[in-house]
């Protein structure tokens, strides 16, 4: 799938590492060190710009690195930047660590994955269909 980019950073454009791959990481460009304290968001720009086309979104996944051995992640996981979004994709960190994080110009801190989406054709009914888990919520498959 083409996607048009413009990069604006000082780094390369983002590429995959490996063949199987479903993301690319993307770094920050900041001309000053971000301190992420304990319990801190911020949103981390990027420079890079995207045309994606319509049918499909870029999704903004953590790195599973930076959350097991820091404790940051992405706030809003998965992020979702839709297909007529035009502005710098920022990515929102948040530090769930005890310690401050800091942020350089090139860390990897988030990864983009490209996924398709359907739209929604509302059909409005007057009931349900009823299954057998009903209106059991969160959990309840795995009680007895």
């Amino acid at each position: 799938m083409r996607i048009g980019i413009i990069n604006n950073s000082k780094h390369k454009t983002p590429i995959y590492k490996t063949p199987g791959s479903s993301g690319v990481d993307i770094c920050a460009n900041i001309e000053q060190d971000i301190l992420l304290k304990s319990r801190e968001r911020v949103a981390v720009p990027t420079g890079i710009f995207l045309e994606i086309p319509i049918g499909f979104e870029i999704q903004v996944r953590p790195r599973s690195g930076l959350a097991l051995k820091h404790g940051i992640t992405v706030l809003n996981s998965p992020g979702t930047i839709d297909s007529d979004y035009r502005g710098e994709i920022l990515v929102i960190l948040v530090n769930h660590s005890h310690d401050t994080f800091k942020i350089q110009n090139g860390d990897r801190v988030a990864q983009l994955v490209l996924a398709k989406v359907e739209n929604i054709t509302w059909d409005n009914i007057d009931q349900l269909t009823i299954t057998q888990r009903g209106t059991g919520g969160f959990g309840s498959t795995g009680k007895k």
